[in-house]
């Protein structure tokens, strides 16, 4: 059995004897350091602690069981891996495990040696991924991670801080919502833009690469502050009040919403994006929006498919 030559530390949770017993001697022999936890209570207590460089988690235990454990960790830890290793093999406790936070998934019994590829392939992946975190925080770069669900794994400070500032804040369901629908977009090159919590201001979040199977790396453009409606008028030829509603209407406002900013009735909102839209070369409020957008950050987001637009 090959051993490990850097210092590697693993969190056993797990309430049976014999299991305990057969990773720990694995582990041992391969010169891993190891961490036992009886149930998920045990393990966040020593969490508390220490941070080992992987978790090895059953999914079946008292007091509190692996998948809620695993969804509590996360909510501290996000980037150390956690691997399942349980009896349950049947397709909703895999979906269950990976949906609480799980990286990984083994059915007992347990082959030590694959075992040990596994907690290997998952340290080498989780270290290269914090020297990464660590060099962009040291170039202040505006850059985040986040997974299929939309939730936000880890930002630098700079990216952090601008998120906090959008409207909902990092962490809502909101938010959460766009960057999941968000994401196959702008793996095709279509960038997000995120209303700020100022009026008039936008961030353009920029799809980067995935770093892992559920791990997506964006990047944030500084916003663009107090922006005038009359850059809309110039660069679409449309009145001064269309550019105004459009701008709202970019923002992600209703109707009622921008006519209760503009001071005028839904009606005349409406007639304004029917007169503007033909302009514009747009047929609906979604296109219409995208326009706006790529004007106001200078033509980074991507045009809507099969939708080409004169400006």
């Amino acid at each position: 059995m090959q051993r490990f030559k850097d210092k590697t530390t693993v969190l056993v949770v797990d309430d049976s004897p014999d299991s305990l017993s057969m990773v720990n001697l694995a582990l041992d022999e391969a010169g891993i350091a190891v961490l036992i936890a009886l149930n998920g209570q045990q393990a966040m207590n020593v969490l508390e602690q220490i941070t080992p460089d992987v978790i090895l988690m059953d999914a079946i235990m008292p007091v509190m069981d692996g998948f809620e454990c695993t969804s509590e960790i996360r909510k501290r830890l996000p980037l150390i891996p956690i691997i399942f290793m349980t009896g349950l093999s049947e397709v909703e406790h895999i979906v269950k495990a990976f949906d609480a936070g799980g990286n990984d998934y083994i059915v007992k019994p347990i082959h030590p040696e694959e075992l040990l590829v596994r907690i290997r392939q998952h340290t080498n992946s989780a270290r290269m991924l914090m020297e990464a975190q660590g060099a962009l925080d040291s170039l202040r770069q505006h850059v985040f991670c986040i997974d299929k669900r939309g939730h936000v794994l880890w930002a630098t400070p700079e990216a952090q801080t601008l998120l906090n500032k959008t409207q909902g804040g990092v962490g809502t369901i909101e938010l959460n919502d766009r960057f999941s629908r968000w994401l196959s977009s702008g793996q095709a090159g279509h960038d997000l833009a995120l209303p700020l919590q100022e009026q008039d201001t936008v961030l353009t979040v920029y799809y980067f690469k995935q770093t892992e199977e559920d791990e997506y790396l964006l990047k944030i453009q500084s916003p663009n502050v107090e922006i005038d409606p009359a850059i809309l008028e110039e660069s679409l030829a449309i009145t001064y009040r269309e550019a105004e509603v459009l701008l709202w209407l970019a923002h992600g406002k209703t109707n009622r919403e921008i006519a209760e900013v503009l001071e005028m009735s839904p009606r005349t909102v409406n007639k304004h994006l029917e007169q503007m839209y033909p302009k514009i070369g747009a047929d609906n409020r979604t296109v219409a929006a995208s326009v706006a957008i790529q004007i106001i950050l200078g033509g980074r987001i991507g045009r809507p498919l099969n939708q080409e637009v004169s400006v």
